[in-house]
């Protein structure tokens, strides 16, 4: 399958969680602390090659792929590479919000299911603290129905476009990384993508 034909896929499932966290956000009331980057400064991030796999293609059109890898292959932080930091601690915002992986999109507002089969939200400290309330009325009430989205699922679906790189669950550097030289290697002795035929 080609690389756009993937992207595609990927950008498919990525507008359907978009929707359906959209929806879980207004049913619940839970939302993220304005400007708040807490979690995405976690060194123990892991993701899959393939749920970058847009934000890699992106910079390929854009010309930035290569000079990106070289940067990724210098990074020494575990920290998120596109990630961006302000001054204030814990505070900052995702350079490539349009572009993040499925992993940022489910945390906080998806569900893991527990050892006895029940779903439990997914959620930071500073939410579970900040907004308890809210918290403990949604975690009732998604055991007795309340829709909400569920990692497991998500990453099935992801897996059902590319069963190889959608598989591959690595430090989110690393996966960003991959994500590129996928994207490199395809298009190595291909011509490159015809945008108009893409929009079209």
């Amino acid at each position: 399958m080609s690389i756009e034909r993937r992207v595609g896929l990927v950008e498919d499932l990525f507008n359907k969680l978009e929707q359906e966290s959209a929806q879980f956000e207004k049913s619940s009331g839970i939302s993220c602390v304005a400007g708040c980057g807490k979690c995405c400064t976690n060194p123990e991030i892991e993701a899959s090659p393939l749920e970058f796999l847009p934000w890699a293609f992106h910079l390929f059109l854009n010309g930035k792929a290569e000079k990106t890898h070289t940067l990724l292959n210098k990074t020494q932080t575990s920290t998120c590479f596109i990630y961006k930091p302000l001054s204030i601690i814990n505070q900052g915002r995702c350079s490539s919000y349009k572009y993040r992986g499925l992993i940022c999109r489910l945390f906080g507002f998806a569900a893991n299911t527990d050892k006895y089969g029940n779903l439990r939200l997914a959620t930071c400290k500073i939410i579970k603290e900040g907004q308890t309330d809210n918290y403990n009325s949604v975690a009732e009430a998604i055991t007795k129905g309340l829709y909400v989205p569920v990692f497991t699922e998500y990453y099935m679906r992801l897996n059902q476009i590319d069963f190889h790189l959608g598989n591959i669950i690595i430090p989110v550097n690393k996966a960003l990384k991959m994500a590129l030289e996928e994207v490199l290697q395809y298009y190595a002795y291909r011509p490159f993508p015809d945008l108009e035929k893409k929009c079209g």
